[in-house]
């Protein structure tokens, strides 16, 4: 096993993470079942004051979760120099058969765990709680998610031997590597291109109109979310090669290293962030009518349209940037 520290960390953001989430997950389950505002009786006074503890720790809790996923990525690129043939967070993460799983829940899991703090803002200023219930619905399907992170995370640090040989991020992703990411990478870069900025386009167009009129708010979401898809998919086959100036190069992890100005930081964190503001407008439409809320969506909404069109179009300046100066040319 090697443990530096920032694995260290992580783990215990693991286990910090997972064992509250747990505590207030128990507790979420009596709020679902027992939560009832119109009678003042000691169980709903309890449960009161149970919440607002919850509600506080979650918010500290989830936003540990957020950051650990770029201290993650970090840590998994720092460990590459300890292996042979791993050049990259891409040859260590494939040491064993814990790391790609681990790293894909921790974005599912910062999605989630995004969506769930707007929703928790919300409800705390509503004067009834109107969306508690709900909140504590998604909870309960987020802790599971996050204790089997804490699992893999600890199984893939654990199973971390200096002596193995791992892949070089060439061959992972490769696109005759017969995987998923050789499959992207694989993707002809001159439609991605088209759907890339067509997406970031349709989104900016939705956003702006959904900002001025406050309508089509579900068309706006869904087309940020098609457009976090999208992009994570044009990384592979098109955006990297003009930043790596490599027409074979589809890493998406060298990007965060020294050597390329770790680029890869500002682009995930304004595509992850532009992604989880625009999926919380979507999240946040069916309860406009909410009587508690009525004056607090709209205004929240129109914040969280601003964060993902603001976000998107750093993502989109830097990447045209990288093209127009890159000394590679696609045909």
């Amino acid at each position: 096993m090697i443990l530096p520290p920032a694995a260290l960390a992580l783990v215990l953001i693991g286990l910090l993470v997972s064992g509250m989430g747990t505590y207030a997950g128990y507790y979420g389950m009596r709020i679902i079942k027992y939560w009832d505002p119109g009678h003042g009786t000691e169980r709903q006074l309890e449960l009161e004051r149970r919440t607002y503890l919850i509600s506080t720790i979650m918010n500290y809790i989830l936003g540990f979760e957020l950051m650990s996923l770029f201290l993650f990525i970090y840590t998994a690129d720092d460990l590459h120099t300890l292996f042979t043939g791993a050049m990259c967070a891409a040859g260590s993460l494939a040491i064993n058969s814990f790391g790609y799983p681990a790293l894909l829940l921790k974005i599912i899991n910062f999605l989630f765990a995004g969506v769930w703090l707007i929703l928790n803002y919300a409800d705390n200023r509503g004067y009834d709680y109107p969306l508690i219930k709900i909140k504590y619905e998604l909870l309960n399907l987020l802790v599971p998610l996050l204790v089997l992170e804490s699992v893999l995370l600890f199984a893939y640090f654990a199973g971390i031997k200096p002596d193995i040989i791992t892949s070089c991020c060439g061959s992972l992703f490769g696109r005759d590597s017969g995987s998923f990411s050789g499959d992207l990478a694989a993707l002809p870069h001159r439609p991605m291109q088209i759907a890339c900025f067509s997406g970031m386009a349709i989104t900016a167009v939705s956003g702006m109109f959904f900002y001025l009129k406050g309508r089509s708010g579900y068309l706006f979401s869904t087309a940020s979310a098609v457009t976090f898809l999208i992009t994570i998919a044009s990384m592979l086959s098109f955006i990297c090669l003009y930043i790596y100036e490599l027409p074979s190069h589809h890493c998406p992890f060298c990007l965060l290293q020294k050597e390329y100005g770790y680029i890869g930081y500002v682009l995930y964190a304004a595509l992850f962030s532009g992604a989880v503001a625009g999926i919380g407008v979507g999240v946040l439409m069916p309860f406009w009518q909410v009587a508690s809320l009525v004056r607090i969506i709209p205004g929240m909404q129109r914040r969280l349209t601003v964060v993902t069109l603001v976000c998107y179009l750093l993502f989109t300046l830097i990447v045209v940037w990288k093209m127009s100066f890159s000394a590679l040319k696609l045909g």
